[in-house]
């Protein structure tokens, strides 16, 4: 395989792998592309409150997962005096408290955290007969009552979906006229939606209840919401067994999905469980941290967010040394602008990015003009190269304590900041630009000045812009990105945008 070929192919590997990746923990891990950005984050608590018997106690709740739109991101438990486990039986989490004796009002917290998803919703196989409800106990007549309402139904639809909606409307209409043949009994009442369910195990359709609640900000003591979840062969369906109609409600958290009761309790009675919400607009990426927190993320990629906040500062101005590098590359490479040194002018863009633009322009203007003043000078001593150096170095930082002194004096804090420029790389351009100077002639030094100057400004502009520094540093994987793109341009061997004007009157 030819040089070209393999620069061609590593650029693809590079360009492609920096993509991938960053499109990845954008997807699936839901980093922002854009700084600024907020995720809307669901806070709900759950309050279990009920009365002991001075017995032992034993709480079962249900716990909710991620599911359809929705991931769950953070989650407290608050069992003060309670010993506490989470148990997972047929795929469902289930949060225990117990006590060896409690005695009067008993209140138990559960709060978690959801965010919104972009993936897709999970697909549930249908309930094992098992875990199937038991049968209410009916007087004939209710169970006579319950067949008419079924064959009713059946002569009414057409397939599933359609006879649990007509079986729905007919059950409405017959528990809204109060009579003796009720199925729901006076003495203990159930809700609509086992009503519905009970109907459906009779007719030998797969159903189970969906409780979940209203994703509403701010509000307090909400109670669960009961659907039903019927399955037509092929697919499971959720349907309001009040209103008859299938479909999801908007903004509506799954907290259960078929299973035992939401809540259970032994050793107690009057066992109530509410729901406060409240809703908060989070940092999108401090949202995504979350997710990369919790022991089940799958985060495969780099990242430097488990470093120290002093480390990643550091990093934070490091992964930007990269896009100086390509803008460097495309100045030289493209526009054929010469600058003193190959990347020198990263190092003074990153030094304006302490400095400020206009004010670290004038300090490192001011401090060439004199160096290159003294290493003429110099020149006429007939030093070694090594001590003339040295000797400008030395007369730099001199210079650099003098501006600084006198900043302060003047009220002038930003030129403080003077001192994070390179000094060594100060010394060494105005080494190299005395050498051209005596070569090739103060032309030269101006062009390669000048040059220098410009392609540090634009590597500051880029260097300094919020996007580019939010992508850096969110998604460094890019940086493989850019390292394919320099290879690509290492390739390129045509007109640079200086010659086109350079051979303009060849041309004509």
């Amino acid at each position: 395989m030819s040089s070209r070929a393999q620069v061609y192919l590593l650029a693809l590997v590079f360009i492609s792998t920096g993509l991938g990746l960053t499109l990845y923990k954008n997807r699936a891990l839901s980093f922002p592309l854009s700084p600024g950005s907020l995720t809307r984050v669901w806070e709900i608590e759950a309050k279990i409150s009920f009365w002991a018997n001075q017995q032992a106690i034993t709480v079962d709740l249900a716990l909710p997962q991620s599911q359809h739109d929705y991931q769950v991101i953070d989650e407290t438990f608050a069992s003060s005096g309670y010993g506490f486990d989470i148990r997972k039986n047929d795929e469902q989490r289930r949060a225990i408290w117990t006590r060896r004796e409690a005695g009067g009002q008993q209140t138990l917290y559960y709060k978690l955290k959801i965010t919104q998803q972009g993936t897709e919703a999970l697909q549930i196989e249908p309930p094992n007969p098992s875990t199937a409800p038991d049968k209410l106990i009916w007087t004939p007549a209710q169970e006579a009552t319950a067949a008419t309402l079924i064959e009713q139904a059946r002569a009414l639809s057409a397939d599933p979906n359609s006879f649990a909606t007509q079986l729905l409307k007919l059950l409405k209409q017959h528990e809204s006229i109060k009579g003796s043949h009720s199925l729901n009994d006076p003495r203990n009442r159930v809700s609509q939606a086992n009503l519905a369910l009970q109907l459906f195990k009779r007719a030998e359709l797969a159903s189970h209840i969906v409780r979940g609640i209203s994703l509403v900000d701010r509000v307090h003591n909400q109670a669960a919401t009961e659907l039903i979840e019927v399955f037509d062969g092929r697919s499971w369906h959720i349907v309001d067994p009040v209103a008859a109609s299938f479909g999801l409600p908007e903004a509506f958290f799954i907290w259960q999905r078929g299973g035992d009761s939401l809540l259970q309790l032994e050793g107690g009675r009057r066992s109530k469980i509410r729901f406060s919400l409240i809703a908060n607009d989070l940092p999108a990426k401090n949202v995504a941290l979350m997710h990369v927190q919790d022991p089940d993320s799958t985060l495969t990629d780099f990242n430097i967010y488990s470093l120290p906040v002093e480390k990643q500062a550091v990093f934070k101005l490091l992964l930007l040394v990269p896009i100086g590098a390509l803008v460097v590359v495309l100045f030289r490479v493209l526009i054929g602008i010469r600058t003193s040194g190959t990347f020198m002018p990263v190092l003074i863009a990153m030094a304006f990015m302490q400095t400020t633009l206009l004010t670290g322009v004038g300090l490192l203007t001011a401090l060439v003009i004199v160096g290159l003043w003294i290493r003429s000078y110099l020149s006429q001593l007939d030093l070694l190269m090594v001590s003339r150096i040295a000797a400008v170095l030395i007369v730099v930082v001199m210079l650099m304590a003098v501006f600084s002194v006198v900043s302060h004096k003047l009220g002038l804090e930003q030129m403080l900041n003077m001192t994070f420029f390179p000094m060594v790389i100060l010394a060494w351009t105005i080494e190299r630009l005395s050498i051209t100077w005596e070569e090739d002639g103060a032309r030269e030094v101006a062009v390669q000045g000048i040059g220098s100057l410009t392609v540090a400004i634009v590597a500051y502009l880029a260097m300094t812009n919020a996007l580019v520094g939010h992508l850096t540093y969110n998604f460094p994987e890019l940086l493989l990105a850019v390292l394919g793109i320099i290879l690509l341009l290492g390739q390129y061997s045509g007109y640079r945008l200086n010659e086109l004007f350079r051979f303009q009157s060849a041309v004509e």
